[in-house]
């Protein structure tokens, strides 16, 4: 009798203390439930996308002792530095591309509790919670999420800068002033987009934070001085694919391409359904027009400085500007978007929580129209015959092998045997693929190539492919599994004449099956081929034959 009267006087003030509790850490509670959520699908669909020619780049790159790996990045590819030392950490451990995919999502997972810290800094905690919510759910983010590249590490370090940035600007001190420093490093470091976080940062100051122009000029000086080598590293990718101010490159195509490619961002960044997203934009509008000077003025600088950037830029015909590029927006796009729904249904709260759902929703609805492979995964059948084509290329292939292009199967090989051949002639870039072929020991040994008949981009994709010999006759051998066409020479090809020769009559193959890569293709191998036979320019070779 006794201990249950004792148990029934305690019940209330347990009660009672959970709820004060809730009420105390609310905002906390719900942001670990939003990134718990995005955690667990994250997770769950690590592997359900199927791999990427990118993800196999990065990894492959990776294989390379760390110095190389400095070398190719610094001084070939450019482009992001750390992205590749990641790549390199996750080979050398053996991890594969399930553990360069974690890294993604790992680094998307920590993001949430900073958009969070952004939104309640700029906004309040209501509008930080709409955000966050918004951010989680976007196809940017659950895609990025899980696609092993640059874009979480890079959405996470320029939050953190922003973050840092703001408390520099607030607590005037060098060291705040330093860390703020470390972390626009690593964001450049991270894509060369980073260079538009520093200018919008900069911008921003300017417009709005002129009582610290002194202290952050300083600041900037030096962050600047110290990313040269990031800087160099950035050219070195835009010299590639003729991407600058001036250059060989069309700009970008003026004001309406500019404004249509930022429908379509916002569209990722939400949803693509146009009357939803005309909806969203207003709301957003809403939120910028009522937010306070200072974070509207940072949302204006952050979205103003790349279109500037963009309208002054000319790109090269092979590069064009994704959503992804701007992920450093996203945030501030859904603060402002907070902002404005909370404010249009200030006088019926419930209706703020609701709305937030069905805009979630409709996110993940969108991720869905936008990838289905993220939700689904890929057709059993193509999952079973690229674990053959997988197998054969694992079993039978030889360490002086040429592979042409980051084909997905030259990971998945390399997975089952850490032999696996790793030169790899790049498929987009003459100069490189020539570089590549040249500094070869000679003999060469045979060419591999593989065509496959399932990708998008495609004429008709599908899931089985003919198996067409390049001929001529007793130079190939082939092997089609399902949609995979693997083309390898029965012969070393010797010399890189020979080589190019062999690739040129594969992609015909490809251009004859469909397989729409293989006019980009067939265009690298001919470019390489005219330098080699003395037709083309050569001034960039001698240049890196003389290093």
């Amino acid at each position: 009798m006794t201990e249950h009267a004792d148990s029934t006087a305690h019940s209330p003030s347990a009660s009672v203390a959970a709820r004060a509790f809730v009420t105390a850490h609310a905002f906390w509670l719900t942001v670990g439930a939003i990134s718990l959520a995005a955690g667990a699908f994250l997770v769950h669909q690590l592997m359900a996308w199927p791999p990427h020619e990118d993800e196999t780049l990065a990894l492959f790159v990776g294989r390379d002792s760390l110095p190389g790996v400095i070398e190719h990045v610094t001084r070939e590819r450019g482009g992001a530095p750390l992205h590749f030392l990641f790549a390199w950490a996750v080979a050398h451990l053996g991890f594969g591309l399930g553990g360069m995919r974690l890294v993604s999502a790992a680094f998307a997972v920590a993001s949430v509790p900073l958009v969070a810290l952004l939104g309640r800094r700029l906004a309040d905690r209501r509008s930080s919670l709409i955000a966050t919510a918004l951010v989680a759910g976007s196809w940017v983010f659950l895609f990025h999420g899980v696609y092993a590249r640059m874009y979480s590490l890079f959405l996470f370090l320029s939050l953190l800068s922003f973050l840092l940035l703001l408390r520099a600007l607030d607590r005037r001190d060098w060291g705040a002033w330093a860390a703020w420093g470390a972390a626009l490093l690593l964001g450049v470091a991270a894509h060369p987009y980073g260079a538009l976080v520093f200018a919008s940062q900069a911008a921003f100051i300017l417009v709005a934070r002129r009582d610290q122009i002194r202290r952050a000029l300083v600041a900037f000086v030096v962050v600047g001085l110290a990313g040269i080598p990031f800087w160099i590293t950035d050219l070195v990718l835009a010299n590639r694919f003729d991407v600058g101010v001036g250059g060989r490159g069309s700009k970008l195509g003026g004001p309406w391409a500019i404004v249509t490619y930022l429908w379509q961002t916002a569209g990722d960044f939400t949803t693509g359904r146009w009357p939803v997203l005309a909806i969203v934009l207003i709301v957003g509008l809403v939120g910028l027009v009522v937010v306070r000077f200072e974070t509207r003025s940072l949302a204006l600088c952050v979205i103003g400085v790349p279109v500037a950037a963009f309208l002054a830029a000319r790109l090269g015909g092979s590069t064009s500007p994704e959503s992804r590029h701007l992920i450093f927006v996203l945030p501030f796009f859904a603060i402002v978007v907070g902002v404005g729904l909370l404010r249009v249904t200030r006088r019926v709260p419930v209706a703020t929580v609701a709305l937030t759902a069905v805009l979630v929703v409709l996110e993940v609805g969108w991720a869905w129209n936008r990838t289905p492979q993220l939700f689904e995964w890929e057709p059993n059948k193509r999952q079973a015959t690229r674990a053959q084509a997988e197998a054969f290329l694992a079993a039978t292939s030889r360490s002086d092998d040429i592979l042409f292009g980051y084909e997905p199967l030259y990971l998945g090989a390399w997975e089952r045997n850490g032999d696996f051949p790793d030169v790899v002639v790049p498929r987009a870039d003459s100069a490189l693929a020539l570089r590549t072929v040249r500094r070869q020991p000679k003999p060469l040994g045979r060419g591999v190539w593989v065509l496959d008949a399932s990708e998008r981009n495609n004429l008709k994709p599908r899931l089985e492919i003919d198996d067409r010999d390049p001929g001529p006759t007793g130079t190939f051998e082939t092997r089609a599994f399902g949609p995979f066409l693997v083309i390898r020479t029965i012969q070393p090809v010797v010399d890189d004449r020979a080589y190019f020769a062999a690739a040129a009559r594969a992609m015909l193959v490809g251009r004859s099956l469909g397989i729409g890569d293989a006019d980009v293709n067939l265009q690298t191998i001919e470019r390489a081929d005219r330098v080699l036979r003395g037709y083309g320019p050569s001034l960039r070779l001698l240049a890196d034959n003389s290093r």
